[in-house]
């Protein structure tokens, strides 16, 4: 439970709503928006395609690493001081990564700045909920946050492209710095500070566990390419990455209050929403990435003209993720899911066939179908990991789908870039679009995978399972 704050009035709450919004807002735009810089960083910076798979991979695996620590440090510190302190940390890592000289500088920059963005999106959702108590309110306001990551995927993009070709790639992060000022100001002024009643414990070893492993996986994945996929320290990579994961389950099971619990996962929609947001978020991250490098460096657009060749699938993913949100509501997840899994199906057959002069249009509509799919993806994730699980395990199993959210993007950044290399023959500009057809062959089995998986984890079977799951985490 949560110490209530003080009742406080309608303006001053849409002003708590609008600063927290605001940090989200700028956290996706930023996103989104290095995307279109990489072909820049590379001539800039002399970085290769490794380095610039952890430009992206170095800021999302920090994130999903911390997520859920940074969320109960909130409840234990102040979350309204946890707030600004993540928007410090985003400020002066946006400041570092614009003043990076060479790649190493630029990726370390990058963890600085996810472990800020870590503090921004679960410890503001925190200060929502615990400023608006009307429920319908509440839903309303929630509402209001999750139409603004729509908003700044659509709009990172071309904010992107159009300050890369006006200015450079460093004013993606110069834009950061006003409004992470403004963000730390209008939070001390109008942002009530609050705490949680009881403070989960703190999971040190576990904490680490989930470092180690996301880590040596993404590493071996990433540089397996290059350093050869038997040399010692891939090999060393995956075994520490397995060695961490067959400790972590049996000690958490001996944790009274775990950081990952797993027990959830006896629950198979939880399961299924887990390895949903794994596969959907997997197929972004390297749709984001290949589109972009095939775009600039096949097709020869600027950064602003390529920003604007993916509005369709921003658009779309701005425009369906609220529809998504009505859908389960009123029937349930599994026809959000079929669509979300059939939309991400669809692009990446028709991606299959891209070559270096294929229709504009024909892309156009491509990337339509994958905004569809995703944009349906996010609510029944959501849904379906937090319904019905008892209301004091909720926020865990709403923090576990988020997490997996950035572990999907983690691994998309690492594997599908990486397929594309290994089989690449020539330079970049003539051979990368059919070099990327297996990628795009992986993302249209993460959309097959998605579509299964809506059937599997919504059948009455798995509907039992959640109840049995429920049952025993409530009694524990």
């Amino acid at each position: 439970m949560s110490a209530p704050v003080e009742p406080v009035g309608h303006e001053r709450r849409m002003r708590v709503l609008a600063i927290c919004c605001l940090s989200l807002f700028v956290v996706g735009v930023d996103a989104t928006g290095v995307n279109l810089a990489l072909p820049s960083i590379r001539r800039d910076l002399g970085a290769d395609g490794s380095q610039l798979q952890w430009v992206i991979d170095a800021y999302t695996l920090v994130l999903a690493s911390l997520l859920m620590l940074a969320g109960s440090t909130g409840d234990r510190l102040g979350r309204r001081r946890v707030f600004q302190v993540g928007l410090v940390l985003f400020g002066l890592g946006s400041l570092l990564c614009s003043a990076a000289q060479t790649p190493g500088f630029l990726i370390a920059a990058r963890t600085i700045q996810a472990a800020g963005g870590s503090m921004l999106n679960p410890v503001a959702m925190s200060i929502i909920t615990n400023t608006f108590r009307d429920p319908k309110e509440r839903a309303q306001a929630i509402g209001l946050w999750g139409a603004t990551v729509g908003l700044s995927m659509a709009l990172g993009p071309v904010l992107g492209g159009l300050l890369v070709d006006g200015i450079g790639w460093r004013a993606i992060f110069w834009l950061n710095i006003p409004v992470v000022v403004a963000a730390v100001v209008l939070s001390a002024l109008f942002v009530p500070e609050s705490r949680a009643d009881r403070v989960r414990r703190l999971d040190p070893v576990a904490q680490a566990l989930v470092v180690v492993l996301l880590a040596t996986l993404t590493f071996g994945i990433i540089e397996g390419r290059t350093l050869g996929w038997d040399s010692a320290t891939v090999l060393a990579c995956f075994a520490v990455a397995a060695a961490a994961l067959v400790v972590l389950v049996p000690y958490e099971l001996r944790r009274e209050e775990p950081l990952l619990d797993p027990r959830f996962f006896a629950s198979i929609p939880f399961s299924g929403a887990v390895l949903s947001a794994v596969l959907g978020f997997c197929a972004m991250g390297g749709f984001l990435f290949l589109n972009t490098l095939y775009l600039q460096d096949v097709r020869g657009l600027s950064p602003l003209r390529a920003g604007l060749m993916t509005l369709p699938m921003a658009g779309a993913t701005a425009l369906m993720s609220p529809v998504s949100g009505r859908i389960v509501g009123a029937v349930g997840p599994r026809l959000p899911l079929l669509l979300a899994g059939g939309g991400i199906s669809l692009s990446g057959a028709m991606l299959l066939g891209v070559e270096n002069g294929t229709s504009y249009v024909y892309l156009g509509v491509a990337y339509l179908a994958f905004g569809i799919g995703f944009g349906m993806l996010n609510a029944p994730i959501t849904n379906a990991a937090v319904s019905g699980m008892p209301r004091t395990q909720a926020g865990v199993a709403a923090a576990i789908a988020s997490t997996s959210r950035q572990v999907g993007m983690s691994l998309g950044v690492a594997v599908l870039p990486t397929v594309t290399y290994a089989q690449l023959r020539g330079p970049a500009s003539t051979g990368l679009a059919s070099a990327s057809h297996l990628a795009w062959g992986l993302v249209l089995g993460c959309g097959v995978a998605v579509a299964a998986l809506a059937l599997v984890s919504t059948s009455p079977a798995a509907i039992r399972s959640r109840d049995r799951a429920a049952a025993e985490l409530g009694a524990a």
